[in-house]
Parts: C-alpha cells; structure tokens; sequence
C-alpha cells in the first residue's frame, strides 16, 4: 500500500465532490489520460479538466461517495457511487463507478472510469431510448460523438 498514493485519491475525490478545480488539476500529471464509456480517450491535463467542467456544468445536486480506495507504488483503485439530476433531460441518475488509476512522478497520470453504460442511459434518459437503445452501438456511438463535440465546443467561464 503507498499511502501517498492513497491520499491523491482521495484529495482528488474530495476536490471532486466541491468542484474545486484547481485541486483537481493539481493532482493530474501534465500528460494525463481520461478514458470512460462515454467520453472514451481525452488526453492532456487542460483538455482533462475541460472535460470535467463541461460534466459538472450538465449535473445538478452532484452527489459522491467514494471507498475501496488502495494504491501501490505504480497504480490504484476506486470505487465510487455518483447521484445526479442529468441536466438534458432533468432526470435522476445514481451510480456505480470503478475507477483505475496509474501514477508517475507523484500525480494521476491514467484516470479511467468504468460504469455500466446501459444502466446509466436508462437513468439519463429515460424512455423510449434509454432501455430500448441503450444497449446499441449506433447509440452508444450518438451519445459519445455528442460528448466529444460538446467537449470541442466548450469554453469554459
């Protein structure tokens, strides 16, 4: 167990939950990675951090609860359960995030989370699309050219 590793985790959880950016990005290496169902690959600290400002920009009564957190010398783990009015739609979403963590020099260097993309697009959006297509490629490939054009657009305040 590396326990600084353990509390980079968890001030980057905590910098989360108050949408404290500049905490965030101080635990991210300059070349850090994001990756999750959604937005897939996004690649460098300042597009990083655009693309969580455009995430908490959508959601309203953000709500995270992390555990499970460990970490060795080289990488770390997560858990997380995230509660959320989804702004497009103005539905309630609540779920479960697996995250893996990679580290160099000290910083989060490969962030990525994983969560059931089904489940979340019946939350999000609801019915008729969510639980009928949901589950599709073509959706999937809807939702995530959506995200990454929304992320190439934004300008963040």
């Amino acid at each position: 167990m590396n326990d600084r590793h353990v509390a980079l985790i968890r001030a980057f959880y905590d910098a989360l939950g108050q949408a404290d950016f500049p905490a965030m990005e101080s635990c991210y290496h300059p070349e850090v990675s994001f990756g999750d169902p959604i937005f897939q690959e996004v690649e460098g600290r300042n597009r990083v951090m655009r693309m969580w400002r455009l995430q908490l920009g959508m959601r309203t009564g953000l709500t995270s609860a992390y555990r499970e957190v460990t970490a060795d010398d080289f990488s770390g783990s997560a858990r997380r359960t995230v509660g959320y009015t989804f702004a497009a739609t103005g539905r309630e979403v609540v779920h479960e995030i697996d995250t893996l963590f990679r580290f160099e020099a000290g910083l989060i260097v490969r962030h990525h989370d994983d969560f059931d993309f089904r489940r979340w697009s019946r939350m999000a959006l609801g019915r008729p699309h969510g639980p009928l297509f949901g589950w599709t490629p073509r959706w999937r490939k809807t939702i995530r050219d959506g995200a990454t054009r929304r992320l190439d657009e934004y300008e963040p305040a």
